[in-house]
């Protein structure tokens, strides 16, 4: 089993930054990609950023040129930084990672953006 451990999330206003993290750990063998999930009220989840074992990102239109995803592989821990957020990033974000072909999920943060 791998646990999933996220922190960051919060309430802050329209134009400030944010940085989730998400910390693994249990049987994990070799972690090849880590993401960020959200989804927003009455809306279905989406991928907000990815990024595989190499190193290779991949984000959503809607978040790329503002947040910036980053992973520390000696400690299983990835990272998102949100910059310039806006009211409709607004969302529970979930931090997930595929091991051995199985995807794991977070418990998922609040992040709220609001004035």
């Amino acid at each position: 089993q791998v646990q999933l451990v996220e922190s960051g999330g919060g309430l802050v206003q329209p134009g400030r930054s944010l940085r989730l993290s998400c910390a693994a750990s249990g049987s994990i063998y070799s972690i090849n990609t880590m993401g960020w999930y959200r989804q927003a009220p009455g809306k279905q989840r989406e991928l907000a950023a990815q990024i595989t074992i190499g190193g290779s990102t991949k984000y959503a239109q809607s978040v790329k040129g503002r947040f910036t995803i980053s992973r520390d592989n000696a400690k299983n821990t990835v990272y998102l930084q949100m910059n310039s957020l806006k009211p409709e990033d607004t969302a529970v974000y979930y931090c997930s990672v595929i091991v051995l072909a199985t995807t794991y999920w977070g418990q998922g943060t609040q992040v709220t953006v609001s004035s």
